[in-house]
């Protein structure tokens, strides 16, 4: 996926979840969030951040703020990509080639099963498959971890899937890793113990657990390798 123009700035704070300050060129700017988590540890005043610039006129604000240089002690800083909205177009891209379907297989976007909706269906002859896709820019010390943030809803799809497994369909979670130099993906017990109790049950009732990191540069993200997944 690519983004159109970026520029570079420096944050300086987060007025609420969807809008913070940026100094650009020496003028502060508001910029679009677009990622309603807490990410704490990557929006820090000072922290390099980039800045989609948007095409729409009528916009409140001129720029989407899609990626951050997390600073690390002793290490190269590690550029994140923080746009939770891009996860699903990058995993559009992604499964025509990723192996798991055939050529014929028909892919939809956001279709219904009981009281959620699934980001992908996979129709591949007999196989009826539904994917969840979570986008993780939580990182520590070369883990990456979901959710960063309690998820009542996430825990929900979980129990979903396994729903559709019981009922005859394959299911999948995709943990969509915004960053590289990850050795492995756990579920971060200590934000939200229900989401990894539920994760860990979906495994053993047969949904399938997928996590990939992504090459990042400040205006796009791809997705990458395979990353081991520690339950």
């Amino acid at each position: 996926m690519q983004y159109g123009q970026i520029v570079s700035g420096k944050f300086i704070l987060r007025n609420n979840r969807f809008v913070a300050q940026v100094a650009v060129n020496g003028q502060t700017e508001l910029c679009h969030v677009k990622n309603t988590g807490r990410c704490r540890e990557l929006l820090i005043p000072g922290a390099e951040v980039f800045l989609a610039l948007s095409d729409d006129p009528a916009r409140k604000t001129r720029y989407d703020l899609v990626a951050v240089r997390k600073e690390r002690p002793g290490q190269e800083p590690l550029l994140i990509n923080m746009d939770s909205q891009i996860p699903n177009g990058v995993v559009g891209e992604y499964l025509p080639r990723s192996g798991l379907f055939s050529a014929e297989t028909v892919f939809k976007r956001e279709v219904r099963y009981n009281n959620s909706r699934f980001d992908f269906f996979a129709e591949d002859g007999k196989r009826k498959v539904f994917i969840e896709v979570k986008g993780v820019t939580l990182e520590n010390e070369g883990t990456a971890l979901f959710p960063d943030a309690p998820t009542e809803r996430g825990v929900k799809h979980l129990n979903e899937l396994v729903q559709a497994v019981g009922e005859g369909f394959e299911s999948y979670v995709f943990f969509v890793i915004q960053m590289k130099e990850i050795h492995c993906f756990r579920p971060n017990d200590d934000m939200h113990p229900a989401f990894g109790k539920a994760l860990r049950a979906a495994a053993a009732s047969g949904v399938k657990l997928l996590a990939m990191d992504c090459i990042v540069t400040p205006g796009s993200l791809v997705i990458d390798a395979p990353v081991r997944i520690d339950l």
